[in-house]
C-alpha cells in the first residue's frame, strides 16, 4: 500500500455552516407549588404562599453560601425572568454556573446579585468566579493578558444611585438576565443595570446551572415567584481532530472518519457547527478556545495527543466543554493522562487491565438517554475493547452500549489462552470478569461531570467502513451533539445513507489491490434496508 504523502499542515475545514435555531418560547420552571425540579437544603428551602422561599436563622446560621439548583438542564444562551423580594442579607441568581466539587449545594459562576441593602443588586458579580465583573451601572470588558486578568470600564449604562432608586426595598422587584454568547445584561425593574462583555477565554462560560442563593452572615429571608427561562439561539461549535495516518486502507481513518461525523453535523439542521482538524493536535491550538465539544479520534497510548496537553485542556474542559473519545482515542497511560480520563470521561482503556479483541457486539436494548435517540438495537464486527477502567463513584457513568463478549475472545474451546496474557490482550481480572462472573461489559457511555461539561466514550470505530452503519454512526452522532449541550432531536441526529464513494473519500492511504468493493457494499445495502 502506498502512503499519500502528507504535508504537516493544519488543515481547518469548515464543512458547511450550520443554521441558527429559532429561539424557545417562554419556559416556566417554577410551578407556583412545589420545588419539583429544584434540587437544595430542605432546612433552608419551602414554598410558601406560592413562592419559593429561602430563610437563614440566627439559630441556624449556614456557614457557607448555599444555593437552590435548578436540575431541568443546563442554559446557554437565554433570557431569565423572575420577581424577587429579601429582607436582610443579601442574595442572587446564578446562570451558566457549575457545581463546585465535594460542597454539597455549592455554586460557582456568573450571578445577578441583588441585596437588602443598597451597594450590589444588579451588580455582576463572579461567585468563585473572579469577584466582582460589572458594578451596578458599568459597561465592562473582561481580558486575561500574560495570565493576568482584568475587568476593564467601557463605558456606563446608567447612574448606580438613580438605579438604586428604582429598587424597592422589602417589595417584590423584577429582574431580568440576558446571556447571548459572552455579552451579559442584567435589568431591574425595567432599568438596565450593567452589560459585560467577557473575552477571558481561559475562564468565560458558555454554559451551565441555573441556581438560586441564600448567602452566609444575618438573618435573611429571599423569595421568588414567576420564575421562566427563553432559550436563544446558541449554535455549537464541535473541534474534530483527527489523529495521523495509522494502520492502513480502510482502518484508523482518523480524517476520513471525522469528515464524514463533521458533514452529518453541519447539515443536521441541529444548530452544530463542525470543523475538522487532522495530522492530530492544531498547530494554533487557540481554536479550541471557544469549542462548546472536543472530539479526538486517534491513536492513542503512549503516543496519545492529550498526554502533552493535559494543563492546555484542564482550563478549557473546567468551564464546562466536552470531551468525546473515539476507538483506540479512549487509551492513555495510567497515572495523570489516566486520572485526567476518569475526570473527563468517567473512563478509559487501561493496559494489564482492559482487552482490545476483535468481536460481533449485539446490543439489544439500549438506555434511556439522549444519545440513545433513535438508535436502534444492532450489532456490528468491531475491535469493541472493553473491561474499561471506571471512575469508581457510584452513578458517575452511564453504560450507553453493552454486551457479553463471547468466550473466545479471550480462551479457545480447548480452554487454552486466545492470546497470551498482555498489556492489550488478556489477563486474570478480565477472564474473571467475562468467563466467570458473566459481567456485560460496557463499549460506550456517558459522564455528566460537576462542571456540567460532558464527556462520551466509544471504543468502535476501528472499521472505517462501519459508519456506514446508521445506528453504530446515529450513537456517535448523538454523543457529540450532547457532548456540546445540543438539543438532540427525539429520533436523533439524522444523516444520509453512505455510499460507497462517501466511505472512500478522503482516506490516508490508497487503494489496496485485494480490496473487495462488492464485500463493503453489500453491508451497506444490508444496513440501509433496515
Amino acid at each position: 500500500m502506498q502512503f499519500r504523502k502528507h504535508i504537516l499542515w493544519m488543515l481547518a475545514i469548515l464543512l458547511g455552516s450550520a443554521p441558527l435555531l429559532p429561539a424557545q418560547e417562554w419556559q416556566s420552571i417554577f410551578d407556583g407549588k412545589s420545588l419539583d425540579g429544584w434540587d437544595g437544603d430542605p432546612e433552608l428551602w419551602r414554598v410558601e404562599d406560592g413562592v419559593i422561599t429561602g430563610q437563614t436563622t440566627a439559630e441556624k446560621p449556614i456557614k457557607n453560601n448555599t444555593f437552590l439548583i435548578w436540575r431541568g438542564g443546563e442554559v446557554d444562551n437565554f433570557e431569565l425572568e423572575l420577581e424577587y423580594r429579601i429582607v436582610g442579607g443579601n442574595s442572587g441568581i446564578q446562570y451558566r454556573s457549575f457545581e463546585v466539587p465535594n460542597v454539597k449545594w455549592s455554586i460557582g459562576g456568573y450571578q445577578a446579585d441583588f441585596e437588602a441593602g443598597d451597594r450590589y443588586s444588579g451588580i455582576l458579580y463572579g461567585e468563585q468566579f473572579r469577584g466582582i465583573l460589572a458594578d451596578r451601572g458599568q459597561s465592562t470588558e473582561l481580558n486575561r493578558t500574560d495570565g493576568k486578568f482584568e475587568v476593564k470600564s467601557v463605558g456606563n449604562v446608567g447612574d448606580s444611585d438613580e438605579i438604586q432608586k428604582k429598587i424597592l426595598k422589602e417589595d417584590w422587584n423584577k429582574y431580568r438576565i440576558v446571556a447571548d454568547g459572552f455579552r451579559f445584561q442584567h435589568f431591574i425593574n425595567g432599568v438596565q443595570t450593567i452589560e459585560c462583555v467577557d473575552n477571558d477565554k481561559a475562564e468565560r462560560r458558555s454554559v451551565g446551572l441555573v441556581a438560586l442563593q441564600v448567602h452566609v452572615g444575618p438573618p435573611m429571608i429571599v423569595q421568588f415567584r414567576n420564575v421562566r427561562l427563553k432559550k436563544l439561539p446558541a449554535p455549537k461549535k464541535v473541534s474534530l481532530i483527527a489523529g495521523k495516518p495509522s494502520h492502513g486502507y480502510g482502518a484508523h481513518e482518523h480524517r476520513a472518519g471525522c469528515m464524514l461525523l463533521a458533514d452529518a453535523l453541519n447539515n443536521a439542521n441541529i444548530g452544530v457547527q463542525a470543523t475538522v482538524y487532522t495530522n492530530g493536535w492544531p498547530e494554533d491550538d487557540s481554536v479550541l478556545d471557544d469549542s462548546d465539544a472536543i472530539v479526538i479520534y486517534s491513536d492513542g497510548g503512549g503516543g496519545h495527543p492529550f498526554n502533552s496537553q493535559l494543563d492546555r485542556l484542564r482550563p478549557i474542559l473546567k468551564r464546562g466543554v466536552g470531551v468525546v473519545c473515539i476507538h483506540y482515542g479512549v487509551e492513555v497511560p495510567k497515572g495523570p493522562s489516566g486520572q485526567a480520563f476518569l475526570d473527563w470521561t468517567g473512563g478509559y482503556f487501561e493496559t494489564d487491565w482492559s482487552v482490545n479483541p476483535h468481536w460481533t457486539a449485539s446490543f439489544k436494548s439500549l438506555p434511556d438517554h439522549p444519545i440513545s435517540r433513535g438508535v436502534k438495537p444492532f450489532q456490528i464486527n468491531d475491535e469493541w475493547y472493553y473491561h474499561m477502567r471506571f471512575v469508581e463513584e457510584p452513578g458517575a457513568v452511564q453504560s450507553i452500549l453493552a454486551d457479553l463478549p463471547p468466550n473466545d475472545t479471550l480462551v479457545r474451546a480447548d480452554g487454552s489462552l486466545a492470546r497470551e496474557d498482555g498489556p492489550h490482550s488478556n489477563n486474570a481480572a478480565v477472564r474473571k470478569a467475562v468467563l466467570e462472573n458473566k459481567e456485560t461489559q460496557t463499549v460506550a457511555w456517558a459522564r455528566q461531570r460537576a462542571d456540567v461539561g460532558r464527556g462520551f466514550g466509544f471504543t468502535g470505530g476501528h472499521f472505517h467502513w462501519n459508519w456506514g452503519n446508521p445506528d453504530f454512526r446515529k450513537t456517535v452522532l448523538n454523543a457529540i451533539a450532547w457532548a456540546a449541550h445540543a438539543e438532540v432531536p427525539a429520533n436523533g441526529v439524522d444523516s444520509k445513507p453512505l455510499t460507497l464513494a462517501d466511505l472512500q473519500a478522503n482516506q490516508d492511504f490508497d487503494v489496496p489491490a485485494d480490496f473487495n468493493p462488492a464485500r463493503i457494499q453489500a453491508l451497506l445495502d444490508e444496513w440501509n434496508a433496515r
